[in-house]
């Protein structure tokens, strides 16, 4: 019988209430700040209010994620990417009002 190993994973959880830098931003998502700063002015991603020096809620990985793939998979330029990701928040928020409203149908 063939033994087969376990790839061990380990990494740290990011959410609303992580605080990245830009620096820190840049290593995660493998990107220059250059490219984080044109996300900011877009509107895609926004920094935390009140910080001497911008700081990014663990969130904005997975925007600037999927703004990369966005402009990969599919051509999107910036505009596009922001307005294709305004829809996909939406499409959330409404799949969530709906398991709400199912879930109270339930009971």
């Amino acid at each position: 019988m063939e033994r087969k190993e376990l790839e061990q994973v380990s990494g740290v959880l990011l959410d609303e209430e992580s605080e990245l830098s830009l620096s820190e931003l840049c290593r995660a998502c493998g990107m220059p700040a250059e490219r984080i700063i044109a996300l900011v002015e877009e509107g895609i991603i926004e920094p935390r209010r009140g910080a001497a020096q911008w700081r990014f809620s663990g969130i904005c990985i997975r925007r600037v994620r999927r703004v990369y793939t966005l402009e990969r998979d599919l051509g999107v330029n910036l505009a596009g990417a922001a307005l294709a990701l305004e829809l996909l928040d939406e499409i959330e928020r409404l799949q969530a009002h709906l398991a709400q409203l199912e879930e109270r149908h339930k009971r």
